[in-house]
């Protein structure tokens, strides 16, 4: 998906390949600064590196995204997800078994709500290749049916799907990407950094003067750019879902991507805006989707049960933001804000 808060402190995202690094200090080549973008996975991302080794980190970074990028992508033909789609079944390297594990778990603890088998219905609505359809009510049943991810069998490396299912990672792969570069910045003994794939952030340590990192959270009501609030973080994923970010108009009407496994439709839970904040990147991706498809009700209490592994921002369609307490004294934002706390 993609995602978009804005880096705040070190500069905003922009789009390109920024081949060069450089001093951050002229004379301290121990806190060198390297910061290169680059397209993969169907978006722009960005690499923010310090230390004496952080050419070498953010090259080792880069090629990282590009082999998951081949491994997971349902785009590429030859990936071993679209080889499992294909046949039905098949082996799985360690990332994607790893992957899979967790998005099964999650499936689990939300009902249902995070379901990597959604991809049927997402081709059927036209996200994946942007040939927008709204589907018959036939269609949307005949895709639901392929859309259950119970169906998915886990046996070591070994998985097999349902009858015509098809998986897709999409909604946490990035999570697990951007935590495989957090440890390659450690390999590499980085100091402090930053990663933004399209908007899933994730940062390691604070910023080289000590002070927290900066993350602008996107106004989904407002022009690209304007901001719905500030975070400061550090060590943690930061990632937001909103029906701004993908979608199409047809007949007057507003589809979003973001599309309910349950009902084949797309969200419509009185949310416009998730964002999820958490060490655990790969958590933080997948529910900043499901989260969204709860509604502010549900989500409230599905976070006050799992308290200890994430915070979340919520913002309602007449623009009430609601915080969890844990990060209620690191956010900057002018809207009216209810704080949630572990005790309804």
């Amino acid at each position: 998906m993609d995602r978009r808060p804005i880096l705040f402190g070190l500069g905003i995202v922009t789009a390109g390949i920024i081949a060069g690094c450089f001093l951050q200090y002229r004379n301290e080549t121990t806190n060198k600064e390297c910061t290169r973008q680059l397209f993969a996975m169907d978006t722009v991302m960005s690499f923010t590196a310090y230390g004496k080794n952080s050419e070498q980190a953010v090259d080792a970074a880069m090629k990282e995204v590009q082999r998951l990028d081949d491994l997971l992508s349902t785009g590429h033909p030859d990936s071993e997800v679209s080889q499992i789609n294909t046949r039905g079944n098949g082996t799985l390297s360690k990332d994607t078994e790893a992957i899979l594990t967790e998005a099964m778990e999650i499936y689990r603890e939300t009902d249902g709500l995070f379901d990597v088998t959604i991809y049927p219905l997402m081709q059927l609505w036209g996200f994946p290749t942007q040939k927008y359809h709204v589907p018959a009510e036939s269609e949307l049943q005949e895709a639901l049916a392929k859309v259950d991810a119970s169906q998915v069998v886990i046996d070591g490396d070994q998985v097999s799907l349902g009858t015509n299912q098809e998986m897709d990672l999409g909604g946490i792969a990035k999570g697990y990407t951007s935590a495989r570069v957090m440890e390659i910045f450690r390999e590499y003994g980085i100091t402090s950094g930053m990663v933004s794939l399209g908007g899933n952030v994730q940062t390691l340590n604070t910023r080289p003067d000590g002070k927290p990192w900066q993350i602008g959270i996107q106004n989904p009501n407002g022009q690209q750019g304007s901001l719905l609030a500030v975070l400061s973080v550090e060590n943690k994923a930061v990632i937001t879902s909103g029906g701004y970010e993908r979608y199409f108009e047809e007949d007057g009407n507003t589809y979003i991507h973001i599309l309910n496994p349950k009902t084949g439709y797309p969200a419509d839970s009185g949310l416009v805006s998730v964002s999820v904040i958490s060490e655990n990147g790969m958590l933080a991706d997948a529910l900043s989707t499901s989260l969204y498809l709860m509604g502010e009700e549900q989500a409230a209490g599905y976070w006050r049960t799992h308290a200890d592994e994430f915070d979340m921002i919520l913002e309602t369609e007449d623009g009430t933001m609601y915080v969890t307490e844990g990060i209620s004294q690191e956010i900057q934002t002018d809207n009216t804000t209810i704080v949630l706390n572990t005790e309804e």
